[in-house]
Order: structure tokens, then sequence, then C-alpha cells
């Protein structure tokens, strides 16, 4: 388990660790859950020393799912907004992620989490042959290790997307893709990303204890 652990984990530190190559973008991709709601009641405008004061009572208008492709060394993210988080669902977003948004790339490098649905199959289960197959020899997959989603730069993404843009009710699928919308168009504009600065030989030394031989004196 620790030995898996350890190779998926350096794998992936050796990809964050490449220069940017147009022609095979690192992109990093996951999902997140999203609750519908709307306030029961309206809230209290604005007054003089007084914010907007709004009910703790709301109601659930039911639930989507968030897809997000991030590539770091291009200080790019787009979001989708999706009824479903499903193989299916995945697949659409990923022939957009091939056809619309990396049309030039080779192949597009993702960095994904062990998610049952974050496989070639979900292209599969959703297109005919012919076209599953052209969109899978554009993706090449790479897996954080199992309970080591942290090392998915995209979390960093959806932590930044939750206090800007989610803490508020957001009632219907469009509204919801309106403010991500803006939100990643801001993002991009401002070459936002994230600064990883986790490699290989820190994790030798922070995660000694994972590798099955000792790496302490190690390069």
């Amino acid at each position: 388990m620790n030995a898996e652990y350890v190779w998926r984990m350096e794998a992936v530190l050796d990809l964050y660790a490449e220069p940017l190559d147009p022609a095979r973008p690192v992109v990093c991709v996951d999902e997140y859950p999203l609750a519908l709601t709307a306030p029961t009641r309206d809230p209290l405008p604005a007054a003089p020393g007084q914010v907007v004061r709004e009910d703790y009572e709301y109601e659930r208008h039911g639930s989507c799912s968030l897809f997000a492709a991030f590539q770091p060394l291009a200080a790019w993210r787009t979001v989708t907004a999706r009824p479903r988080r499903t193989a299916e669902d995945l697949a659409v977003f990923l022939q957009t992620l091939v056809d619309e948004h990396f049309p030039d790339a080779a192949v597009i490098r993702l960095v994904v989490d062990n998610l049952n649905t974050h496989a070639p199959e979900a292209l599969y289960q959703t297109f005919p042959a012919p076209e599953a197959r052209r969109i899978a020899r554009k993706l090449e997959w790479h897996y954080t290790p199992a309970h080591g989603s942290w090392l998915n730069m995209v979390e960093i993404e959806w932590s930044v997307l939750a206090q800007q843009c989610l803490g508020r009710h957001l009632d219907t699928l469009e509204r919801v893709q309106q403010e991500v919308d803006a939100w990643a168009a801001r993002r991009n504009t401002e070459r936002a990303t994230v600064k990883w600065r986790f490699v290989t030989p820190d994790a030798r030394r922070a995660l000694d204890h994972l590798y099955p031989t000792p790496v302490r004196t190690a390069a």
C-alpha cells in the first residue's frame, strides 16, 4: 500500500515539476457537489452601519455538480455546472476540454483522483466507439494516490471558489453557471494560479514513514 502511494505521489510531483508545454498541457480535473438553495424570506437591505441581513432558513432546490479543469502553469481554469456527477457528465466535459479548450494539444495530461468515473471507460459509456477513441487518444491519465487527493491542485481552486463565489444562495443551474463563469473569467484575467512548492525531496523528508525503505539519506 505504501509503495503504491509513494510512487503515485512522486509521479504527480514529477509532472508538476515540468515546464509549461502547450503541446502537452498538465490539467487538473475534479468535481464538486453543490446544493441549490434559495432563502425563504427576502433579505433586509443594507443600511448605514448595517450590512445586508439574511434569515438562516432556506429551501432546497435540488443539487448539481461542478466540473473544473485547472492548468496551473498557464494560470487558466474553466468550471462547468451539470445536473449530475456521472461518467457521462465527465465524458461530455472531457470532450469540451479536448475540442474547445485544447484543440491543438498533442495530448492533455490529466491529474485526477481515484473516483470510479475517472477513467477512459467513461468515454465509451457515453459516445460511439470512434468518437470515444478519438477523445481517449488525446488524454493521458495521471492518478493521485488513494486518499491523496490533496495532491491535485484543483482542490486549492475549489477552496478559493467556495470562499469567493459559493457562499451565497444559488437556486438554479443557470445562475450557478453565470456565477462560476464570472469567477473563472476574473481569475484568468488576473493570472491567478497556485505556486506549488511541495516537491519530491520534500515528500521524501516529510513522508519518510510512508516509504518501504529509508530515504532520509537519499538525494
